[in-house]
């Protein structure tokens, strides 16, 4: 039975070894069909595209999180976010929410003192479901794709994008790309094409690495919420 599932598990790494060894060519040859279809133009739209998702996570992170920070708890601003410097690297390398998961417990505990059984709670829990720059991605990459196509969105399809996203996002696996995978669900809700991933798939990368470090950051801020809520909010240890 062992040599069987090690064989099982032998096969299925060399299967992806050889899909990462094709996928370069994929990705180009997904492009080059983008290009043909919409022309270089489309490469100055992803630009836009890009930096549009970017900004949008700068103000879910620098913006809404400090002021939900003011709001409900005591703790500075400036060193909540050098208590998040190593979940930050973490997550942006690895673009895992949870791959990070104990890097973020150890710095909940240790540096912001939340109790452990505060954090051992919410943060697999937000880990899997909270998913915030996530969410803000797909709808971005909705209404992208849409525009592409020549899709005039009504006010409904707009709220239903934000809905779907939100949704989607929840029900999302904190592992790299599949935010993209999700994205069907989005762009099927309001009768978009999914070929359309397709656009976005050369610079998603980039952006999964950009949309983890919010996650992330939001399950710690879930969980100082919530120990300061309860007054079990310890002291903060910044080095």
């Amino acid at each position: 039975m062992i040599k069987f599932f090690d064989g099982v598990s032998n096969a299925m790494i060399l299967l992806v070894e050889k899909i990462m060894i094709i996928a370069p060519y994929a990705v180009f040859t997904l492009i080059a069909a983008t290009i043909a279809e919409f022309g270089f133009n489309i490469l100055q739209t992803l630009l836009l595209y890009s930096l549009t998702v970017i900004i949008g996570l700068a103000v879910l992170t620098f913006v809404e999180y400090p002021l939900l920070l003011k709001l409900f708890t005591k703790i500075s601003v400036k060193k909540f976010f050098k208590t998040q410097r190593q979940v930050i690297a973490v997550a942006f390398s690895t673009s895992s929410s949870a791959a990070t998961l104990p890097v973020t417990m150890d710095i909940c505990e240790k540096k912001l003192g939340v109790p452990n059984r505060i954090a051992s709670f919410v943060l697999p829990l937000g880990t899997t479901i909270n998913m915030d720059g996530t969410a803000l991605y797909q709808a971005v990459a909705a209404v992208f794709i849409a525009q592409v196509y020549g899709f005039d969105l009504t006010l409904t399809q707009q709220i239903t994008i934000v809905l779907t996203a939100a949704l989607a996002a929840i029900g999302t696996a904190p592992v790299p790309g599949i935010g993209l995978i999700m994205l069907i669900i989005v762009l099927r809700s309001i009768g978009v094409p999914s070929e359309g991933i397709a656009l976005i798939i050369g610079v998603d990368r980039l952006l999964d690495m950009c949309r983890t470090v919010p996650n992330v950051i939001a399950d710690s801020l879930a969980c100082v919420v919530i120990a300061s809520s309860e007054n079990e909010l310890g002291e903060l240890n910044v080095d």
